[in-house]
């Protein structure tokens, strides 16, 4: 149990320094993307700190222009990574609502306008969204910074059809549950789930594919690939479902340098684009499909793959020629990966662990063994989910590999700290 505790404090002690590095890189993404208007680069750090800034924890905090000059500084020199505090900034202040509080809110005031922020703040504690110890304030300024506070109109949202200037510039991505196939392997119904990255500017599909399973893991395949074949995108905008939330995607696009940016909750609108993509594949792929002679995602993938070559070089009625000819007009604003290796590197995902007496560490709740030197110590180990054979520990730019504990390899192993067993006395001989 107390071990459990740990790992718990250490995730969230992560979670909260990953917000942290990414509301910093937030403020330097301009520079780092050579998006800057401003005549120089202290122009433009006196700018976004002439008001004060509003923090993840949901606090207020007025700047000097050297603080935003340090954090480039020091992602110019050790990349998201140096931007991520070295301890908690936020100990003892109340977190922000989260998702559930935020979306019961949007329900509440939609099906009760009059409802206040007091009254709302009480529902939330007596059904659990949130503890005792998050105050009014929390849920007034919520109310207040998203437009809820009026009782008129509470739908209406100020929309306008906007479009980036170029080819990534801003990727927009979601899944959607796709159909059901039978897999012939294990002969049963499988639910398919398919993922899709467009970018906004060409509207082309830059990353699709199907799966069995809407997880994290599943989208970040997908996003590899597109940054592969097309090039690493400005801004990655996406919803608040799990896929998208998930702690590794933030660290993943602070190493490649793409601002993640989530809609607001229960806003399907927001991403209009990849949500009428959706409608267009059912239309142009799903319906014309027997799926009784699909047997297999690798066969649907192929299908899928063959479908989005089309689409990229057919007309598209919204842009007035094909989506692969504005990628070719724009894409030469988009920056390329410096690597294979580096790229590889950058989709590693990671978790911070305390290292056991036993030198093992819980990943999953799987036992890894770890080198014996990192015992009692925490350590930060970058794996794969699906290749956990790859796995190691990073530690002052080394890596040491990490496997999973086989207790009966590890009995029949020598040590030289073992105390030898004199036999010939087990049992009262002399």
């Amino acid at each position: 149990m107390e071990e459990m505790k740990n790992t718990k404090k250490l995730t969230d002690d992560c979670d909260a320094a990953i917000k942290t590095a990414q509301f910093r890189f937030a403020l330097i993404a301009p520079l780092v993307q050579g998006l800057v208007p401003d005549g120089s680069d202290t122009a433009y750090f006196m700018r976004i700190t002439k008001d004060p800034l509003t923090l993840p924890d949901g606090r207020c905090v007025k700047y000097s222009w050297k603080t935003p000059q340090k954090w480039h500084y020091l992602y110019k020199k050790g990349g998201f990574d140096a931007l991520l505090p070295k301890a908690r900034s936020d100990k003892g202040i109340p977190r922000a609502l989260p998702d559930t509080a935020i979306e019961e809110i949007y329900r509440l005031k939609e099906k009760y306008p009059r409802l206040n922020a007091t009254q709302i703040h009480i529902r939330l504690v007596q059904d659990a969204f949130i503890p005792a110890s998050v105050s009014v304030d929390a849920v007034q300024r919520f109310i207040r910074n998203n437009g809820l506070k009026s009782s008129r109109e509470l739908n209406l949202k100020d929309r306008k059809a906007f479009e980036e200037e170029s080819f990534g510039r801003m990727w927009q991505a979601d899944t959607c549950h796709f159909c059901y196939i039978n897999d012939a392997a294990d002969k049963k119904a499988h639910k398919v789930y398919l993922v899709v990255i467009i970018d906004d500017h060409s509207r082309m599909i830059v990353g699709a594919g199907m799966s069995y399973n809407d997880n994290s893991y599943g989208f970040q395949k997908v996003l590899k690939d597109a940054v592969s074949t097309y090039g690493i995108p400005d801004k990655l905008y996406t919803d608040n479902g799990s896929p998208y939330i998930d702690r590794q995607l933030s660290l993943i696009c602070g190493s490649i340098g793409t601002v993640l940016l989530h809609a607001p909750v229960r806003d399907g609108a927001a991403k209009a684009k990849v949500e009428r993509n959706f409608r267009t594949m059912r239309e142009k792929l799903l319906y014309g499909l027997d799926l009784d002679k699909i047997h297999s995602l690798h066969e649907f993938n192929a299908l899928l793959k063959d479908y989005v070559r089309r689409y990229n070089t057919g007309y598209h009625a919204g842009i007035g020629c094909a989506p692969f000819e504005r990628y070719q007009a724009t894409k030469e604003h988009v920056r390329l990966p410096r690597s294979r290796e580096w790229l590889e590197e950058s989709f590693l995902n990671r978790v911070t662990r305390k290292v056991r007496k036993d030198a093992t560490v819980p990943i999953d709740c799987v036992s890894y063994d770890v080198p014996m030197q990192f015992i009692s110590q925490k350590v930060e180990i970058r794996y794969l989910p699906d290749d956990m054979d790859s796995a190691f520990i990073l530690y002052e730019g080394e890596h040491f590999p990490i496997r999973a504990t086989d207790k009966n390899e590890n009995c029949r192993t020598n040590r030289e700290t073992a105390i030898p067993v004199d036999y010939a006395k087990i049992g009262g001989g002399n």
